[in-house]
């Protein structure tokens, strides 16, 4: 059995089969994207295996997450593992939208939902809209943002929350400050 290191969370495959499964994908499907057997991808779900750095970078193509989003910035100490996710220990998420800065909330997928600190940059924006088969709840910090859902732009200010179900939509941030947000997305995404 594999050891937690500080740049692998002892949560990997834990958190593999959760990106997995939430893409409605099998271990069949899995292994034959990554051009791997099934037995091999599930030890490395199990934590039995541990894959090496090229096979991360596969993985994370296959369920189009950021290499980054495997990694832990730093272990938790072990009586917080798997309970505490410390501000510096946050794993960034979702590094494929310039002017967006996601990271982990939630100490890993394993649960029926995932919490996201989400920065948008200033004057950033999506310019396709997104359809996710999720139930999605956000909630504005600070700043302002412009979120379109199913057609209907909305301007959110800090204190204001919203619900996006499997819907169309799309943000920006035509301001001159970062808005922050927090989302809870059921299923996991990353």
């Amino acid at each position: 059995m594999q050891h937690s290191t500080p740049d692998r969370p002892d949560t990997l495959g834990a958190d593999l089969r959760a990106l997995r499964k939430s893409r409605g994908l099998t271990l069949t499907d899995m292994a034959d994207a990554l051009g791997r057997s099934v037995g091999w991808l599930s030890q490395v779900e199990r934590d039995i295996s541990e894959p090496s750095i090229t096979d991360l970078r596969h993985i994370a193509a296959a369920l189009d997450v950021s290499v980054s989003m495997l990694f832990r910035h730093e272990a938790a100490p072990a009586h917080e593992a798997g309970f505490v996710v410390r501000k510096d220990a946050r794993r960034t998420i979702g590094a494929y939208t310039a002017g967006l800065v996601e990271e982990l909330l939630s100490p890993d997928l394993t649960d029926d939902f995932e919490m996201v600190h989400s920065t948008f940059q200033p004057h950033s924006r999506i310019t396709e809209e997104v359809t996710r088969q999720t139930q999605e709840v956000g909630y504005l910090l600070s700043g302002k943002l412009e979120i379109e859902i199913n057609g209907t732009t909305h301007l959110i200010h800090p204190g204001d929350s919203f619900r996006i179900r499997g819907e169309p939509f799309r943000w920006s941030n035509p301001f001159d400050a970062p808005a922050v947000a927090i989302w809870v997305i059921a299923p996991p995404e990353y």
